[in-house]
């Protein structure tokens, strides 16, 4: 028969064993509790980590960023300083300067505007320097164009100018061959006195020649042909006398058909005047020249003239 005690008493012995196993869920839970703690912990460091490289990144990019537009800007000073250049070249040459003009603004304005900008404006003011670079290059090869093209008109408008200095010159010569053909016409045209008679004539009609008796001399009588010229066109003259005294003074009488003409760009006093046309037949011509007073004793000189020229000449004298 079993002994009921025992029985009992052994009931706690089987009881007792699993007594150690909320330690062990414990550490468990310490164990959880740390490894949530390591993640967070690397997630932390990761994030920390990623934001630097992030800030670096962006420290970086905003470098050159910067860079870029300072770079960008200096082109355009350096653009708008050729645009400058390439202006005054054009106008130089004669050329349009409108487009260059206009390109010259646009970089000034954007020179005006802030030196802070973004990759986007960047790009777009690197894709303007772009556009401005093939202006100039375009603006190069027009120049080159223009300075050929002036090259050729200097050297046509240089040929012209030693055509014409030439054309001048021939000119010039034709005129003064011209001008020598015209005085050697105008030359031999001039009428010429010939056979020229002078004879004192008394109040009786009575013809004396020279010398003369001072109370033989009343009216002198100046006669004359003109000699036959064919170059002398046929038209009217004014032929003039001057009889000249021993003194050098001209025998002058208005009231006796005395006057004045030019002779050599002077004024100068003639004796005696006909109106005549000259045909070319050597037509004899006369003059009777009362002085009204008595000859003083000396050599007399007759000029014969006609428009600003002398025809011939004579003398005579008075005892």
């Amino acid at each position: 028969m079993r002994n009921p005690n025992f029985s009992i008493m052994s009931e706690p012995v089987k009881t007792g064993t699993p007594a150690p196993e909320p330690k062990k869920s414990n550490n468990k839970k310490y164990a959880i509790i740390i490894a949530i703690l390591s993640v967070i912990i690397i997630i932390q460091f990761v994030s920390g980590y990623l934001n630097k490289q992030e800030r670096d990144q962006l420290k970086i990019d905003k470098s050159s960023t910067e860079e870029q537009l300072a770079t960008t800007m200096n082109r355009l000073d350096e653009i708008s300083t050729e645009l400058d250049q390439r202006i005054a070249e054009i106008q130089r040459l004669g050329g349009d300067v409108s487009e260059l003009t206009k390109a010259k603004e646009e970089i000034e304005t954007e020179l005006k505007r802030t030196r802070r900008a973004n990759g986007q404006v960047i790009k777009e003011l690197k894709d303007r320097v772009e556009g401005y670079e093939l202006l100039l290059k375009n603006k190069d090869e027009e120049i080159d164009r223009l300075k050929n093209v002036n090259k050729e008109l200097l050297t046509e408008n240089t040929t012209l100018k030693t055509e014409k200095n030439q054309l001048g010159d021939s000119i010039n010569r034709l005129a003064q061959k011209r001008e020598e053909l015209a005085s050697k016409v105008a030359i031999a045209s001039q009428l010429k006195a010939e056979n020229i008679r002078i004879v004192a004539v008394n109040d009786k009609g009575r013809e004396r020649e020279s010398p003369f008796r001072s109370r033989q001399v009343g009216t002198i009588k100046v006669d004359f042909n003109l000699a036959e010229n064919n170059v002398a066109p046929i038209e009217g003259k004014k032929i003039m006398i001057r009889i000249i005294d021993q003194n050098g003074q001209v025998l002058f009488d208005v009231a006796r058909g005395s006057g004045t003409f030019i002779y050599n760009s002077k004024e100068e006093f003639y004796t005696a005047s006909q109106e005549i046309l000259f045909d070319n037949t050597r037509q004899k011509l006369s003059y009777l020249y009362d002085k009204g007073s008595d000859y003083a004793a000396g050599t007399y000189t007759l000029e014969v003239y006609c428009d600003d020229y002398k025809m011939g000449s004579g003398q005579f004298t008075v005892r």
